[in-house]
């Protein structure tokens, strides 16, 4: 068995998805269809920069998706490939869930790229600059790291007589996991990671504090969008990140992608999943970020990265 999989933000950088672009026509009609549906020229963006720019989450989030789609559709249309015939499961990485959804045709690509730049917006816009933070824990795992964040929390009501939110947000693999929460006590956390057992704990170049209870504006702002967005079965279950199951019910893929906005990203659990109901192989598409991941927490599964038209070709000889 196979499941497609699809990156989250951090996967951006300048140049994505230009080479992709010159090759096929097929990924230059994904661009234009998702520029269309934003009104902006996002694919003069992910192609020249600046990199600031591309990094806010406004633009990054649409901005990856787009890549992943482009790089799927390069498969399924020049390939002749059904997804459904190819993969039994779909699954992505925070904003790639929103992804693995349109390329399992739950939403269409423009609806795609106006509720990930909707998204992008709000989450940008729950918590003023500077007041969140995010970090990974390097050599933790997921108890580990939630230990770390409480003790932060626990220290700082002791010393202010305020209780702030620090918490796990991605539980991404054994040795990475990234809190989430006040910039304040998400820095406690970083100064005690070392001596409470983790390896290395890294701020990282985020914008907001998400999958945490700070998103919650963010949620509400996603309910409405959602409650608006046109929702079809997908043709494969995808597994959702909020719970690491598998879901096909329109009504409840709305749900989980309310709550995923401050829930927990249980990318970890999600893959174990996806072993026992019986996956081999895992496909990630536009990115080369989770196919490692998954080889650190299933190292019998196979994991391939798919970006370049070179990839594609590799991987039209596997299937």
């Amino acid at each position: 068995m196979r499941a497609f999989i699809f990156p989250g933000q951090g996967s951006q950088a300048v140049g994505m998805g230009a080479a992709l672009a010159d090759a096929s026509a097929v990924a230059r009609e994904v661009f234009g269809e998702v520029d269309e549906a934003l009104g902006q020229n996002l694919r003069r963006l992910m192609a020249e920069g600046p990199a600031d720019e591309l990094t806010l989450t406004e633009n990054a989030q649409p901005a990856i998706m787009a890549n992943a789609i482009a790089t799927l559709r390069v498969l399924t249309r020049e390939g002749n490939v059904r997804l459904a015939e190819k993969a039994d499961y779909v699954a992505g990485h925070s904003l790639g869930e929103y992804s693995a959804l349109c390329a399992a045709e739950t939403f269409d690509l423009g609806t795609t790229a106006r509720l990930l730049k909707t998204r992008g917006r709000a989450m940008q816009a729950a918590v003023p600059v500077g007041e969140g933070a995010m970090a990974a824990l390097l050599g933790a795992d997921v108890e580990k790291a939630q230990a770390i964040a409480g003790a932060a929390v626990d220290l700082l009501v002791t010393e202010t007589g305020e209780t702030l939110v620090c918490t796990v947000a991605n539980d991404n693999d054994p040795s990475q996991v990234v809190i989430s929460g006040h910039r304040v006590a998400v820095e406690r956390a970083v100064a005690l990671a070392k001596e409470m057992g983790a390896k290395r704990a890294v701020l990282l170049p985020v914008s907001a504090p998400f999958h945490c209870a700070l998103m919650e504006d963010a949620a509400r702002v996603m309910e409405d969008a959602l409650a608006a967005a046109d929702l079809r079965a997908p043709l494969v279950p995808v597994f959702a990140n909020v719970d690491a199951v598998a879901v096909a019910d329109p009504g409840a893929i709305r749900r989980l992608l309310v709550e995923q906005v401050t829930g927990r990203v249980r990318w970890r659990e999600s893959v174990l999943a996806m072993v026992e109901a019986g996956v081999t192989e895992f496909v990630e598409f536009g990115g080369k970020v989770l196919a490692p991941m998954v080889k650190r927490i299933a190292p019998d599964a196979e994991a391939v990265s798919v970006v370049s038209m070179d990839d594609v070709e590799a991987l039209l000889k596997r299937l």
